[in-house]
């Protein structure tokens, strides 16, 4: 064992239990690696010598971009050490403090709790037992025994226990017909549900991803049911860290692999449990007077057949609660019905409800098993079945008090994975087939032309095209504002995605082609880049095969678009190119003004000077020609910033000034937004008081629209404004808020584009070194990602600060 190692253990024996003295010796490991003094590291660092002295000794916790740039020095990941650090920051548990990060009201995903639960009391201890001692519990047994009922019953019991979130999540792991949920996407989607920014959530890698789940959880007392899960590994990445929150696992397998996990197995119920669920479910009084009483054989009977399996049992109460002229003889013959083995009750129970059903309802049970998501609503269910909304909630109730149907929450249902698989078979027995293809038909239509009524309501972008494919449903949705859309995309997420998965799979390409573009503004907000880029991949494929012109030019324009958001500039350039060519002879004039827009943007990017404003000029001209005035703002905002950054500051104001003259109910509207940003920096010298003003406006509209990348923006223009003004250590501030923003986001891209303008105000605040710095580091940056105009931006302020301080720069 060297010497280090021996120093290593050392502390770690010395630290344990005090998270703050173990940041202190994790922080002085990095100054070993780093082999650098205090002054030297605090130099190379950004930081102070006095307070990074502080930090090493473990006097004061440092500031988390701190820890960042001790990392990154010694080229470490500094994401393993954000769970000690909040430990170290945050010492006494406490409730988390509210910040725009943390949603002021605690999410709670959790199903209805059942009235009629029974029994269940040795497994009920259990499962509390194993949370007090290992904080969480895996509840096995066969399907229909009760699992999730059991875990949501618990979960409803341990929810004052844990106030912060109460969520569920539906791992699918013996979904008929559903592959089961990957680990990647069941932690965006609680990710999602904990209301994490996307910027904060890595792109890529399942380890980044569950370390960014566990800090999350470190800091809340919540409690998480992860049900229906197909293996240990499905399910390990998702299990809490250090912290209080608990976890309640089900599985129809015993989940071996989680040794660290106390086990729960779940038998069928008693005779006497069985006996006491069928009364409560079926509303008999009991007694002597009771159906169920007065022909106990055929009581006995019932429990045989349903197998003393809870989900049965309930079935078969609801049958006998809602015929009231029913004998339990009646019962037990309409369930023993083509009933042989034990693994038919299901069936039995399933198909005897749907016999009682009018017919009407029978076909729409029967249709509900092409639904390709987990959830859905009444919208959907009517455009399934083609019948108007109301018909549709109404029959939706029916099956809801059959107990074909679950209700989640409000306005949400359901199918139990065992009730979907039946639907799905008697689906298959519809006669015409045909009937089924156009069904399906009509519940991608839904989900397409729904996808673009939200997309509408949230102007990310300049408008672009409707939908088109398929017919548009009778009734869609409708969104009072950009929060309502936004809210409806978070909701219908995995039954969007899984919608586009079925399109491919039959072959339905239009609905693959335009599905992708309506989600554009929700990945901007919630899951970033590298999604939208498979998808565009299989949208533009789709096309191909399509064959339609147009269609394959917007793929192509679709593509670029999201290659540029990945700063994947010459896969942008290539995709837009094909697009340019695409549409040349197509005639389409909102097609080219919206790619002039994109290629104006990259263009910029990628070093040139004039030929963004002509891009942004000519998308302007295409937009009013076909009498879109939200496009030809959208270019118009755009102009004016590209006038701004070649020092045309006069008419940059001017233009922008138009823009905030164009009507909006949003006040947030990227125009407005990227007018007030323009208009602000444009006017800091001869207005400071209306610049200041217009930029803070700015902020502040970007940190109510919980717009990470639109905020960082508005604090690195504010940084630039107040060096404007001879406000250096303001401007500094500034900049080292969106700094702070952008070390969250893992997106070097986002960096470059402001770096030079950071290390600008460093030079003028007479930091020439920390300027070298910054400058440096974009021409680390730069070239590699295809920004050429702030590499030669870089390039000049190398020159200027080094001819300033008399210095030489380094021979490279």
């Amino acid at each position: 064992m060297d010497v280090r190692q021996q120093k290593q253990q050392q502390q770690q024996r010395t630290v344990k239990g005090d998270p703050h003295e173990e940041l202190a010796a994790r922080l002085r490991l990095l100054q070993e690696l780093s082999g650098l003094g205090v002054r030297a590291l605090a130099r190379d660092t950004g930081l102070s010598s006095s307070s990074l002295s502080r930090y090493l000794g473990g006097q004061t916790v440092p500031p988390w971009p701190a820890v960042v740039a001790l990392c990154r020095l010694v080229k470490r990941d500094p994401r393993p050490l954000r769970p000690l650090w909040e430990r170290s920051s945050h010492p006494l548990p406490a409730p988390p403090k509210a910040s725009r990060e943390v949603h002021p009201r605690p999410r709670n995903d959790l199903p209805r709790d059942v009235s009629d639960f029974t029994g269940r009391e040795e497994q009920l201890a259990a499962v509390f037992a194993a949370v007090d001692s290992h904080r969480v519990v895996a509840v096995d047994g066969m399907a229909g025994v009760g699992k999730t009922c059991l875990a949501v019953h618990a979960a409803h019991r341990l929810a004052d226990q844990y106030p912060d979130a109460q969520l569920y999540v539906d791992l699918h792991g013996f979904t008929e017909g559903r592959e089961p949920l990957d680990p990647d996407s069941a932690l965006r989607m609680l990710l999602g549900a904990l209301d994490v920014p996307s910027e904060r959530v890595p792109q890529e890698g399942l380890e980044q991803l569950a370390a960014c789940w566990r800090s999350e959880l470190a800091r809340r007392r919540a409690v998480v049911v992860l049900d229906n899960a197909a293996d240990a590994e499905q399910v390990r990445p998702l299990l809490p860290g250090a912290g209080d929150t608990v976890a309640l696992i089900t599985s129809r397998n015993r989940l071996l692999g989680l040794d660290e996990v106390p086990p729960v197995s779940l038998d069928v119920l008693s005779p006497r449990e069985s006996a006491e669920l069928l009364a409560r479910a079926s509303g008999d009084p009991g007694g002597p007077g009771g159906r169920l009483a007065r022909d106990p054989e055929s009581a006995a009977e019932v429990l045989r057949l349903c197998g003393r399996l809870p989900l049965a049992l309930r079935l078969a109460g609801a049958r006998l609660r809602h015929r009231p002229g029913w004998t339990v003889g009646v019962l037990v013959e309409r369930m023993s019905e083509g009933v042989s083995e034990f693994d038919a009750v299901f069936s039995a129970a399933f198909a005897m409800s749907v016999r009682q059903l009018k017919r009407s309802q029978g076909r729409l049970f029967r249709l509900l098993g092409l639904l390709p998501g987990a959830s859905f609503d009444e919208y959907v269910v009517a455009a399934l079945a083609e019948v108007p909304l109301r018909e549709a909630r109404a029959m939706l109730e029916d099956l809801l008090d059959a107990h074909l149907v679950q209700q989640p929450a409000a306005d949400r249902y359901r199918l139990h994975d065992l009730v979907h698989q039946h639907a799905r078979r008697a689906c298959a027995e519809l006669d015409p087939p045909a009937e089924r293809e156009r069904a399906l038909g009509r519940v991608l239509d839904y989900y397409v032309h729904a996808a673009a009524a939200a997309d509408a309501a949230m102007p990310f972008l300049a408008p672009g095209r409707s939908a088109s494919a398929g017919r548009p449903p009778a009734e869609l949705p409708r969104f009072a504002d950009k929060n309502e859309a936004f809210a409806w995309l978070v909701t219908e997420y995995g039954n969007l995605m899984a919608a586009f998965e079925t399109a491919v799979a039959v072959g339905a390409d239009r609905h693959v082609c335009e599905l992708p573009r309506f989600l554009r503004a929700y990945f901007a907000r919630r899951c970033g880049t590298t999604h939208l880029n498979v998808l565009f991949e299989r949208a533009l494929a789709a096309a191909q095969r399509v064959g339609d012109p147009l269609q394959l030019a917007e793929a192509h324009s679709d593509l670029g678009f999201a290659r540029y958001n990945a700063g994947r500039m010459a896969e942008a350039a290539a995709a837009y190119e094909a697009a340019e060519r695409g549409l040349s002879g197509a005639g389409d004039t909102h097609a080219e003004a919206e790619l002039a827009m994109r290629r104006g943007y990259l263009s910029w990017d990628t070093g040139h000077i004039e030929e963004p404003l002509a891009l942004f000029r000519l998308a302007g001209e295409l937009y009013e020609r076909v009498g879109s005035p939200t496009g030809a703002a959208h270019a118009a905002a755009a102009e004016a910033w590209a006038m701004l950054q070649l020092g045309h500051r006069e008419e940059a104001a001017q233009r922008a000034q138009q823009v905030l003259c164009v009507p909006h109910p949003d006040p947030a509207w990227p125009p407005t937004l990227t007018a007030r940003i323009t208009l602000g920096v444009a006017i800091a010298h001869e207005a400071p008081d209306e610049a200041t003003q217009h930029l803070r406006r700015a902020l502040a509209l970007s940190r109510e629209d919980r717009h990470v990348h639109n905020e960082a923006w508005c604090l690195n223009c504010l940084g630039v404004a107040l060096r404007q003004m001879g406000r250096y250590e303001e401007a500094l501030a500034s900049h080292r808020a969106a700094f702070a923003l952008l070390d969250e986001l893992f997106e070097e891209h986002w960096k470059v584009r402001f770096l030079n303008g950071y290390a600008e105000t460093c030079r003028l605040a007479g930091l020439p070194e920390e300027a070298l710095r910054l400058h440096r580091q974009v021409l680390e940056l730069a070239p590699r990602l295809g920004y050429r105009y702030e590499e030669s931006l870089a390039h000049e302020g190398i020159a200027t600060v080094l001819a300033e301080t008399g210095s030489r720069a380094p021979a490279p």
